[in-house]
């Protein structure tokens, strides 16, 4: 059920296009977007997972042409279906509120923060698109870097978290911002859900995705309402019928046991996953289901690393069988494999291995790479 709301139990060969890209986003909730780009851009990533003739291409016009997706936040930064962006300004509220609150988002603002926000957001609604390096001055002193953003950079972000700008578009990754009113204006002009419409949404939805939860997985989810009140929630829920536990503090459609009867058997190719991919993004939930211990190791001294920088978890049907560190040297056009590592009890079979070649000569393909180096075997 966990695969099947994470739609890895589709045929990942159907044909993609935008409709079929957009129904993914739709079927997942969000693709979590990083700007790591050691081999491909995690959304990228999450999605050629479950269409294998993906192209970013696509994702990029949904995003800026059709503006069927929009960027916001999640638990981090995320690619959004746009028909769900009204549920979004109950967390532009409590966005706003908790970065007025924040030291370290105020400490960015200067000594002037409300002048900051409102010289910031003029410009834009003079000028149109911009970028945070549009607007003059650096770092906090002679330092730069994300943790030592400028005033107007921190500025954009919160205008950007609190809903008054959006993500036009990104060049070299870069945001665009512009008002939202200018980017998504039907969008923005529709009043919110009502609060007890909002977390009813946020829960069941929830619940589709990973087929089965505790309040707090639930929770954590969307990150968009607080653990008291999902538990309340399914309190209710289970008192109306709505969900059922089906084993102490777990819950689940009521209907589980025909879904589960009706899924079909999970592909049996090899795909690789992004570290961030909803499969493997609640690292214990990967443990438990999986008996996956994954830690994303970027952000971990090379010396102390038990795998690589970024290590993409490997699913063959429906086991997580090892990981590899695949890094794209672009003047080379080649990619080229640190490592592979199986799981303990996982044999590399001969069509194991034809299986993690094909999944490569994909991953070249979804890069431009043409030629692929592997580690002697």
């Amino acid at each position: 059920m966990f695969l099947s709301g994470q739609g890895l139990l589709d045929d990942p060969q159907r044909p993609a296009t935008e409709k079929s890209v957009l129904a993914t986003v739709e079927a997942l909730g969000f693709v979590q977007v990083d700007s790591i780009a050691s081999i491909a851009r995690a959304h990228d990533l999450t999605l050629a997972a479950r269409l294998f003739r993906y192209k970013p291409e696509h994702l990029r016009r949904l995003l800026e042409d059709r503006r069927s997706l929009f960027e916001n936040w999640t638990h981090d930064a995320a690619v959004i279906p746009t028909r769900w962006f009204t549920h979004w300004k109950h967390r532009f509220s409590a966005a706003n509120t908790r970065i007025w609150g924040n030291a370290w988002w105020r400490s960015r603002f200067g000594r002037d923060p409300e002048v900051v926000l409102r010289e910031v957001e003029d410009r834009v609604r003079r000028e149109g698109p911009i970028l945070a390096r549009d607007f003059e001055g650096e770092g906090r002193g002679n330092e730069a870097g994300w943790w030592n953003w400028k005033p107007a950079k921190a500025a954009l972000e919160l205008l950007w978290r609190n809903g008054k700008l959006a993500i036009s578009r990104r060049v070299n990754f870069q945001k665009v911002y512009d008002l939202t009113e200018r980017v998504l204006p039907e969008h923005h002009a529709l009043p919110p859900p009502s609060w007890e419409e909002h977390v009813a949404w946020a829960c069941l939805g929830a619940l589709d995705r990973l087929g089965f939860a505790t309040p707090r997985e639930l929770a954590a989810f969307w990150a968009a309402v607080p653990l008291s009140e999902v538990r309340a929630w399914c309190a209710r829920a289970v008192g109306e019928g709505t969900v059922v536990e089906v084993e102490r503090g777990v819950l689940a459609p009521p209907d589980w046991p025909t879904r589960a009867a009706r899924l079909p058997e999970a592909p049996s190719e090899i795909r690789l996953l992004a570290p961030f991919d909803p499969l493997v993004r609640d690292r214990k939930r990967a443990l438990s289901l999986f008996g996956f211990n994954y830690r994303f190791e970027a952000f971990v001294p090379a010396a102390k690393r038990t795998y690589g920088y970024y290590v993409l978890p490997m699913l063959e049907g429906d086991r997580l069988v090892g990981r590899m560190e695949p890094r794209l040297q672009r003047a080379a056009r080649t990619v080229e494999v640190q490592g592979v590592w199986w799981e303990e009890g996982i044999k590399p079979t001969r069509q194991r291995r034809a299986r993690l070649d094909d999944a490569l000569q994909r991953l070249a393909t979804l890069v431009g790479a043409r030629t692929i180096v592997m580690p002697r075997r």
